[in-house]
């Protein structure tokens, strides 16, 4: 009998046994399940706010910011005083491709016409244009025949330094000839500018604002340093008889100042010509004077 009673109470352990196991598996299983649940929501959630953060949940997408084609370095006008305050080109939405033709009426006739080219100097071009719609070279003298055979112009003040309150920095300047064996013939290369080049000239060096160069003849330095920003297309005779007016001291020892005053009448720049800049040779014009 006592045996029996042993048996019995041995099935009851194993049958309480067996069930605190099936709970304990069930329990592991919720607290699994609640964990997974957990996770996906915690998940959801990053996900929901990244979006959000990013503006999935805007009304209206965000626009990405516009990158700047130009920087302009603002120049203290207090500290030159032959600087000219005109405001400041845009950074963005610039022309970058074609060209803008450029206007000159001078004293010594013309017109002169040059491309400026947007897509190797869209900076110089910018610069130029916004000028250009501001009258600041309007009733402008050329106050240089340099000794590089080249026309300098662009600055108000006639002496050397002026030009507006900002600058910016070279763009596109040929590269330096190159270097040939010294048992052989240095080969035939074209200049760096070519007659009829119109490029930037800073003060100091690689500093830009308004003053550019209109070559008369063709400058190959062993160090380029100018921004070539167009061509004249016409009116090089006009430049050419310009360049070869005689020169006074400009009071600082330089023999370039033009004997007789070479004055802008006007500048002018049209809107952008989305045809590529024309490859052959500046062009000569009749000169009206």
């Amino acid at each position: 009998m006592a045996s029996s009673r042993d048996r019995q109470r041995k099935l009851a352990r194993a049958k309480l046994d067996r069930q605190l196991a099936r709970r304990a598996a069930a329990a592991k299983r919720r607290r699994q399940i609640q964990a997974g649940v957990g996770a996906a929501v915690v998940l959801a959630l990053i996900v929901a706010g990244s979006a959000w953060a990013l503006g999935a949940f805007d009304s209206e997408p965000k626009k990405q910011a516009a990158e700047d084609t130009c920087l302009w370095t603002p120049q203290d006008a207090a500290a030159n005083t032959n600087l000219k305050e005109v405001g400041t080109p845009p950074t963005t939405g610039l022309p970058t491709a074609g060209t803008r033709a450029m206007t000159l009426t001078t004293n010594q006739g013309g017109p002169i016409t040059a491309d400026l080219d947007l897509a190797a100097a869209p900076c110089g071009a910018a610069s130029i244009s916004f000028l250009a719609g501001k009258s600041f070279y309007d009733n402008t003298k050329c106050h240089e025949i340099t000794t590089e055979g080249a026309l300098r112009c662009g600055d108000p003040s006639g002496s050397g330094i002026g030009g507006p309150t900002y600058s910016f920095y070279n763009e596109n300047v040929p590269t330096a000839p190159e270097a040939s064996p010294s048992a052989s013939p240095a080969p035939a290369q074209p200049p760096a500018y070519p007659k009829g080049t119109v490029a930037m000239i800073g003060n100091p060096p690689g500093s830009n604002g308004s003053q550019f160069l209109i070559f008369f003849k063709d400058f190959n330095p062993p160090t380029p340093g100018y921004t070539v920003v167009g061509k004249v297309t016409g009116g090089l005779d006009v430049v050419e008889k310009i360049g070869a007016l005689p020169t006074v001291d400009n009071g600082s020892g330089a023999k370039v100042k033009p004997k007789t005053d070479v004055v802008i009448q006007s500048l002018t720049v049209a809107e952008p010509n989305a045809a590529p800049a024309a490859t052959s040779a500046p062009a000569a014009s009749p000169s009206a004077g």
